[in-house]
Order: C-alpha cells, then structure tokens, then sequence
C-alpha cells in the first residue's frame, strides 16, 4: 500500500527505470531515499514552469524535455515507487503577493500526502516576516529560495527577520544560488557569503552543488556548520555537459559527506530518476558515503524515521 492508503501502482508499467532505484536501496540496505529537492506546487504554476522549459527559456538554453510530465498522483505514485520515503514540494514565487498564496497551497498538499517534508517559500515584501512565522507555525519543516528566478539579494535587510526566524528555529532553507544555468544578478557565492557572514547559524541547502561554483560553496560548506549541498542534476550526463564538476573536489566530498544530501529536481529533469542515483554511484566514494546522501543525512535532519 501506497502511504495515501492507495494500492501500490505496477511502477514498470509507469516508468521502465522504476526498479533500479529499489536495488540499489536494497544493495545499501536502507529503507529508501530522502529526497530534498523535488517539485510539487499548484497545477496552474507547474503548467507555466513546464511551458518554460518547453520553450528554452533564456535561463535554460538547451532543450530540456520533461521526463514525468503526469498528473500529480501519478507523480506521487512514481517517486514512492522508486522508494522515496520522504520528498519536498519546492515551489518559490518570482513577484510580491505570491508567496503567502503559494504556502497556503503547500500546508494543504502537506496535510493530504504525509511523506512530504512541509515546504514553504518567501520572498523581500512586507509583511515576509509574518508569515515565514505563520507557515512555521503550520509546521513547515524548510523552505525555497531562487535566487535566479526571484531576482532578489538573499541579503536584503527587508529578510533580516525572516533569515534570523529560520536560524533561531533552525528549520532549512533550499537555496538556488549557483550561477547555473545562466548566472543572474544575484547568483554566485558572494551575496550568499555575506548573509552567512550576518547570519552564521543557518541552515542552507545550496541547490545543485552550487552549479557551476562548486569550489566556491564548498568552500562555504567548510566554513559554515549549517551549509549542505543537494546534488539536483549534478554529476548527470546532463549537468557534466553543462557545468563538469571537477575531479580534483570529490575529496571533498567525501571529507564533507555528512553534508551532501540527495536532490533530483523530480519531476522537472529531462531523464529517468534513476540516472541521478546512478551518476552519485558511479563517482566511487564508497557504500558509505552514498548511504548518508541517499538516506541517512538527510533523515538526521529532518527526523525521518525508517
């Protein structure tokens, strides 16, 4: 049974690559994936979004099919059936007067599928504060932040408050500040460098490794207790062509690889779900290292249990 109450779907038939992420949680003996970069939000914002990467939006450039472009219980369906037990509903606005709707949307999907990790988002507005306060309350477990689509200073003092009520209830915050895949304004490690300098208890999950600057939020990373790094599309045919990690850094993700948590961008990738788990395996760290990304690091911080 599915954790809706639902009758498990025949995930082959859903999609052919289903089953090689179940070996491999078996292989490692873990109950599964923790998922900390996967895409749920109102059907009318996902449709837009889908419409972007239909047409290369300047932000993308390349052509970017949708790998599981489904309704949204045939999504939930595929990513419990690759043997994700815990899952993010990312959603972030890119105007005033959005965000508060957007978690209005996310607390509801919350409620009605028990293994996502509550999700909210906020963006530099009045009135921010109040309710990053409010989605707190209504028990979100992290949040979004895009840098690039939002176009905004992740250190604008109108979030301040917003920064410190994250910090002092020590709840996550995903963020896209990488310059990938085409660099905005406010992307790159500086702007996130001086808000770690003002606030240095957060807790920030850089999206994407913080593609194409790895060494530059590694080295964040290494300096801040509370930064992590989601691998979303890194190390996959798609993003080496896009931005190559370099080699020379994968001790480093070994020294810090209780900070390395599993990302797949899920739905929105333009390949199967297993290539990320496959690309993570392939660069060699070891079973250990890749049972903390795929499971154990991100059920410690977010108190998943088995």
């Amino acid at each position: 049974m599915s954790p809706d109450g639902n009758a498990a779907p025949d995930l082959q038939a859903l999609d052919p690559q289903g089953p090689a992420p179940q070996a491999l949680a078996r292989r490692l003996g873990i109950p599964g994936f923790v998922d900390v970069h996967t895409h749920f939000m109102p059907q009318n914002v996902l449709d837009k979004v889908w419409a972007y990467f239909d047409a290369v939006g300047p932000l993308t450039g390349v052509a970017w099919p949708i790998a599981y472009r489904e309704e949204e219980d045939r999504r939930l369906a595929l990513l419990r059936g690759f043997g994700t037990v815990a899952f993010t509903a990312m959603l972030y606005p890119h105007k005033p007067g959005m965000a508060e709707w957007l978690n209005a949307w996310a607390t509801d999907f919350a409620a009605r599928v028990p293994d996502c990790l509550h999700t909210a988002t906020f963006f530099p507005e009045p009135g921010a504060h109040a309710y990053v306060l409010r989605a707190l309350e209504a028990g979100a477990r992290v949040f979004k932040v895009h840098l690039q689509v939002g176009g905004f200073d992740p250190a604008d003092r109108r979030l301040d408050a917003v920064w410190g009520a994250l910090a002092d209830s020590g709840t996550p915050a995903v963020v896209h500040c990488g310059s990938g895949p085409a660099p905005a304004p406010f992307t790159g490690p500086g702007p996130m460098a001086r808000l770690l300098a003002r606030h240095p208890r957060l807790r920030v999950i850089v999206a994407h490794m913080g593609m194409p600057e790895y060494r530059e939020f590694l080295d964040l990373a290494q300096r801040y207790e509370g930064v992590r790094l989601d691998t979303t599309m890194a190390f996959t045919d798609f993003g080496e062509r896009l931005s190559p990690f370099p080699r020379e850094e994968l001790k480093r993700l070994v020294d810090l690889g209780d900070r390395i948590l599993l990302g797949s961008d899920f739905p929105n990738i333009p390949y199967p779900y297993a290539h990320q788990l496959q690309a993570l395996e392939r660069l060699g760290l070891g079973d250990d290292w890749l049972r903390g990304v795929l499971y154990g690091n991100g059920a410690a911080l977010f108190h998943v249990k088995p």
